[in-house]
């Protein structure tokens, strides 16, 4: 494999691996499932569920950082 080509699969396995995780969280324990009709009504499901995640993220983040 060329030098460049690794080097650009590299570059995609780290962003693949820092997002990846979100979206298997939201489609399975959040149990995402995007079927509506419309793309404003697929946004604003898609912005709760992230919402939903982040909030998840920054209580355990929370909990996970105070001081014991």
């Amino acid at each position: 494999m060329p030098r460049r080509t690794a080097v650009a699969n590299a570059a995609k396995s780290r962003v693949r691996a820092a997002i990846e995780h979100v979206f298997a969280r939201q489609k399975g324990p959040m149990g995402l499932f995007v079927r509506t009709i419309g793309i404003d009504r697929a946004t604003t499901k898609i912005g709760l569920a992230n919402l939903a995640y982040n909030i998840q993220r920054l209580v355990w983040l929370d909990r996970r950082t105070a001081p014991a």
